[in-house]
């Protein structure tokens, strides 16, 4: 609870995934990839239930396992891949209110961000309750470095390169003069329920953002980004201490 208003955190967690099968059960240093969002849930000052909405029961035993409540899960038609996000947190509040419990605020935490650490939690938490007369949501972004689409190139059918924003190379800014941009990274999602029922998303023109430092910005799409995320975990101390 922040300022006496009550914290919902939710985990997606469906068994379906193309580009890493199986993923949010994959251990990640010995862990399932599911119970790290549940444990930086859990270890926040804030939150007040940590909720998974999944459709399949062994994951469901693995986020009890972790922490996490279930106390239903989510329908077949809402676990597709064409399925919109709003869909199964809107099912996960409605369910729960039918029971009689009601939330402030919803936290949503995805399993592919399993560096997202209570910390963040709760500071963006903060932030959002102190902006609450100019913004409804916080959502976390990473500046685009080595991505910038200054730098972005487009490819004829012969393989030659021409500026994507630029007449031609010897137009390309240096990278230090170029304007700040940032990109969704995914690692932390928080609205009030009263704004996420009425606009059905976390990002609209009341939204204001969570800056995350870029090492905690990986997200595990393929195998690439869990060797990525593993390799980041095993030196994520000597990480901190460089910043």
């Amino acid at each position: 609870m922040i300022n006496g208003k009550k914290v919902l955190a939710l985990v997606p967690a469906r068994s379906g995934s193309k580009g890493l099968p199986m993923k949010n059960i994959r251990l990640l240093q010995g862990k399932p990839l599911l119970s790290w969002p549940i444990e930086a849930a859990k270890a926040s000052s804030y939150v007040d239930r940590v909720v998974i909405s999944t459709d399949d029961v062994g994951f469901s035993k693995l986020a009890l396992a972790a922490g996490a409540e279930v106390p239903f899960l989510r329908p077949a038609e809402l676990s597709t891949d064409t399925a919109p996000s709003i869909s199964f947190i809107l099912h996960a509040l409605d369910t729960l209110e039918a029971n009689g419990d009601t939330y402030d605020y919803l936290l949503l935490l995805e399993p592919t961000s399993p560096l997202t650490e209570a910390s963040d939690i709760d500071s963006a938490l903060e932030v959002l309750v102190t902006r609450g007369d100019d913004a409804d949501a916080i959502v976390s972004v990473s500046e685009l470095v080595s991505t910038h689409p200054a730098f972005a190139v487009r490819l004829n059918d012969q393989g030659l390169m021409r500026p994507y924003v630029a007449e031609n190379f010897s137009q390309l800014p240096r990278r230090q003069d170029v304007e700040p941009l940032y990109s969704l990274d995914g690692s932390l999602y928080i609205s009030t329920v009263e704004a996420l029922r009425d606009r059905r998303a976390f990002c609209h023109d009341r939204t204001i953002s969570h800056v995350m430092p870029r090492y905690k910005s990986f997200e595990v799409d393929d195998l690439v980004d869990f060797i990525c995320i593993e390799a980041i975990l095993a030196q994520r101390d000597i990480i901190k201490n460089s910043h």
